[in-house]
C-alpha cells in the first residue's frame, strides 16, 4: 500500500512539476511576464498569421501548432494542432497567407491557412532537396522584404569542412525555385530578422563546442552584402583561430560579429523590436532567445538577451528576462520570440512545453 501511494504521489506531482515557474522570473521594472498558453510541448520557432494566429513550430515533437486568442485577453484559449508526424518541424513562417513548415530536408506549405484552421489543408511540397542530416538539421525559416524564402543549412557536425552545401544561408522563391546562396561561414543559426529601414539581415549564429567553458562566443551577426564569409569552421567570434581547421587562416579574411553574445549561451531566435508598447530604448532594439548551454561546467544562457542599437552601433547587451535556470537546473530553455501588433512579445520555451507573453506597463515606470 505505502509503494502504491508513493506511485500515485509522484504520478499525480509530475504536471506540477513540469509547469512554468513564472515566479521564478526576473524582468527590468514595469515589465511583466504572462502564460499565453502550456499547451505547445518542445515549441520553438513562432510566426504571426494576417488575423492574429501564432503558429508554433516543433523539435522532436513533430507538430505544428496554431494558438489563437479569440477574446484578445492575452491568452490562447485554443491550441490546434495542423500537422504532425514531421521531422523536426521548428520552423515556421508566414506569407501572403499561407504557412511555410521546414522539416530537415523538406520545406511544406499550408495554403489559406487562418480559413482552414479547423480542417486544415492537405500541405503541398516546396522543395525535398535540401540536406538531410539530422545534426543541425532543423531549419528556421522567414520572409525577407524582397519576398524570398531564406533558409539556413548548418554544418553536419560540431566541428569540420562543411564543403560547399552546408554551413550557409540560402533564398528561394516561394515556390522552391531560383535558390540563391546570401552568406557563408555559418555554422548553425536559429534566428534572424532584416532591421527596420536599412532591411539588413541580422542573425544568431551558435559557436562549435568542445574548446573548453568560455569560448568560442556565439555570434551576433549583420549581413552587409551577399557572399559575406562568417568563418565557420577557420575562426570562431572573430578573433580565434581553430586550433584544427584554421591552420594558414587568418580571422582578418572574415567578417567579425558584431556582438560576441557569451560562450555555449545557444542563441536561438531573434527579432528586432518595432512596437511602442515597450520604453522608447527598445525601439529597433534585437530581442534573443538563449536556450542554453550543455557543454559547460556551469550553465550559462537560459535567458532572454536584448541588444540596444544606435542605427548599426551597438549600445548595450543586457538581459531582459532570466530566471529559467537557478543553482545549476533549468525548468525552461527560451526558443524564440515574437513581437506582437499591440507591442507586446511572446516567448516559446520548449522545455516547458509554453508560450509567455511579455508586458509593459508605462505606470510602473521605465
Amino acid at each position: 500500500m505505502r509503494l502504491l501511494l508513493s506511485i500515485l504521489l509522484a504520478a499525480t506531482s509530475l504536471p506540477l512539476l513540469a509547469a512554468p515557474k513564472l515566479d521564478k522570473l526576473v524582468l527590468p521594472k514595469g515589465f511583466h511576464i504572462a502564460l499565453y498558453s502550456d499547451q505547445v510541448p518542445n515549441a520553438r520557432e513562432m510566426a504571426l498569421g494576417t488575423h492574429g494566429t501564432v503558429f508554433v513550430g516543433s523539435r522532436g515533437a513533430g507538430k505544428i501548432y496554431a494558438l489563437t486568442d479569440s477574446n484578445g485577453d492575452g491568452v490562447a484559449d485554443k491550441v490546434r494542432v495542423l500537422l504532425s508526424g514531421l521531422n523536426d518541424p521548428l520552423g515556421v513562417a508566414f506569407h501572403d497567407g499561407d504557412l511555410y513548415v521546414s522539416a530537415v530536408s523538406k520545406i511544406l506549405v499550408l495554403r489559406d491557412i487562418e480559413q482552414h484552421l479547423d480542417a486544415p489543408p492537405k500541405p503541398e511540397l516546396i522543395t525535398d532537396k535540401l540536406p538531410g542530416e539530422s545534426h543541425h538539421g532543423g531549419k528556421f525559416l522567414a520572409f525577407g522584404p524582397d519576398g524570398k524564402l531564406y533558409v539556413p543549412i548548418g554544418a553536419p557536425c560540431n566541428i569540420c569542412e562543411p564543403g560547399p552545401d552546408h554551413a550557409k544561408l540560402i533564398r528561394m522563391n516561394p515556390d522552391g525555385s531560383n535558390w540563391q546562396d546570401v552568406a557563408h561561414g555559418i555554422r548553425n543559426t536559429v534566428g534572424f530578422d532584416w532591421q527596420p529601414g536599412t532591411k539588413r539581415l541580422w542573425f544568431t549564429d551558435n559557436g562549435r563546442d568542445m574548446l573548453g567553458d568560455d569560448i568560442p562566443s556565439d555570434e551576433l551577426n549583420e549581413i552587409s552584402k551577399t557572399g559575406q564569409h562568417f568563418g565557420y569552421p577557420y575562426c570562431h567570434q572573430g578573433d580565434t583561430i581553430d586550433p584544427e581547421f584554421g591552420k594558414g587562416k587568418k580571422c582578418s579574411a572574415y567578417v567579425p560579429p558584431v556582438v560576441k553574445l557569451g560562450a555555449h549561451v545557444a542563441s536561438l531566435g531573434m527579432r528586432f523590436y518595432d512596437g511602442k508598447q515597450f520604453p522608447a530604448s527598445f525601439r529597433g532594439a534585437i530581442l534573443i532567445a538563449e536556450h542554453g548551454s550543455w557543454n559547460r561546467t556551469r550553465k550559462s544562457g537560459y535567458r532572454v538577451m536584448v541588444v540596444k542599437l544606435k542605427g548599426s552601433k551597438v549600445i548595450s547587451y543586457e538581459p531582459l528576462i532570466t530566471g529559467f535556470e537557478q543553482s545549476e537546473s533549468a525548468w525552461g530553455r527560451p526558443a524564440d520570440v515574437q513581437p506582437l501588433p499591440d507591442g507586446s512579445v511572446l516567448v516559446s520555451d520548449d522545455l516547458a512545453g509554453a508560450v509567455y507573453r511579455v508586458t509593459f506597463d508605462a505606470g510602473n515606470g521605465k
